[in-house]
């Protein structure tokens, strides 16, 4: 029986779910030292690079009707591709207790009348019951939640924007480069993810580019919610900005469904990557084991600070992808039937090395840019150099 194909809509739909949560709006709120504008022009940018290294992953899926970590082994080999399924699997239950966490935080403070540990284990119970629906049975679900998630969000921009004139922000400063690059690391974040969507794609490259220009601006909207929150309230907290203008049902409903829409994803995909590792893991058990992991996390280990974690991530995956973008588009090369692609793994290991050591730089673009152009030229030299014969 052929496989049900998804549509360009519930593809949209899933990607903007996927940007509307609490992570994207904290992560806003570390950009208020720059100012408005400077920290508009910071989102705008980091988002455009990642959300286009988001559309040449889902265009690779979609194309070749492979998962994330399938298209992976296009690049690195079959066992080469452990390493990135095991790293993908990791950080995806990461995700998990970070989003579950601080749903669970934000929930608690909407409506105050449960412990932490409980919003924690609802969340967490609603995430299960989206995974056993399914990504192929959503569309309606989705488009009711989204739909929904859409309108609530303008109320609170509404809140957060109305009336309110700028005050100073306290806190550590940040540089316009490093404003950027966690711009760039949320859509990094999900690079790992996105063919896990696209591979089931009836209109292929048209669901990679509507998935990738949805996630822009929502996720860009996300961002500014959160800066303008601590630039024009003073409060970094938006479940407080709600709460105190009168919103308390519509703030708990905007922070447990949109925190469940997009962690979802996260245990959906920690799923399919499994799979990679090994055929005899069910996808939907490996999730929902992922889920409860997840939220055990959140209830017993104390996660208050992220941005390091979406450092690390992009310093995984911006070197991978640019790995996987040269061979695909440029060098036009796969090398699925192989084991370990030992070039590829070299250069990987480099451009991982090179991302760390920018890390120490002030650059004005930030450091994935920098990182992945070095990385590609390397592979396209290393390719005219030796090709492909020596790979075992």
């Amino acid at each position: 029986m052929e496989e049900k194909k998804t549509s360009v809509l519930s593809n949209g739909l899933i990607w903007f779910g996927a940007a509307v949560s609490i992570a994207e709006i904290l992560t806003g709120t570390l950009l208020a030292p720059l100012g408005f504008t400077k920290g508009l022009a910071a989102i705008i940018i980091g988002h455009l690079i990642g959300c286009i290294l988001l559309y040449f992953a889902g265009v690779i899926g979609a194309e070749t009707e492979r998962s994330s970590m399938e298209t992976v082994k296009m690049s690195f080999g079959q066992k080469g591709s452990f390493l990135f399924s095991f790293l993908n699997v990791l950080q995806l239950v990461g995700w998990t207790a970070v989003m579950i966490f601080n749903g669970a935080i934000a929930a608690q403070t909407a409506f105050s009348i449960s412990n932490e540990w409980i919003w924690s284990v609802i969340i967490g119970a609603l995430i299960i019951v989206w995974i056993m629906i399914g990504i192929k049975n959503l569309d309606k679900v989705n488009a009711v939640a989204m739909t929904g998630l859409f309108i609530l969000t303008i109320v609170l921009s509404v809140v957060v924007f109305k009336g309110n004139v700028a005050k100073p922000v306290s806190g550590d400063g940040i540089s316009f480069g490093a404003a950027v690059e966690l711009a760039v690391a949320m859509p990094l974040s999900w690079l790992p993810l996105i063919s896990d969507y696209t591979r089931t794609a009836e209109k292929k490259k048209k669901t990679a580019f509507v998935s990738a220009i949805v996630y822009f601006f929502a996720s860009c909207y996300m961002y500014v919610i959160g800066m303008g929150a601590a630039i024009f309230t003073g409060e970094s907290d938006v479940a407080k900005i709600m709460v105190s203008a009168g919103l308390g049902i519509v703030a708990l409903v905007i922070i447990v469904f949109s925190t469940v829409t997009t962690t979802f994803l996260d245990a959906y995909s920690a799923g399919v990557s499994s799979v990679s590792i090994s055929k005899k893991i069910d996808e939907k058990k490996a999730a929902i084991i992922v889920t409860v992991i997840g939220t055990a996390l959140a209830i017993f280990t104390p996660i208050t600070k992220f941005e390091d974690f979406l450092y690390l991530i992009g310093s995984v995956f911006a070197p991978m992808i640019a790995i996987q973008i040269t061979d695909y588009f440029v060098i036009k090369k796969s090398y699925i039937e192989k084991q370990f692609i030992i070039k590829n793994l070299i250069i990987w290991a480099a451009g991982f090395a090179l991302y760390r050591c920018l890390m120490k730089v002030d650059i004005l673009v930030g450091n994935t840019l920098p990182d992945m152009a070095v990385v590609i030229i390397v592979c396209i030299i290393i390719n005219k150099i030796f090709g492909g014969e020596k790979d075992v």
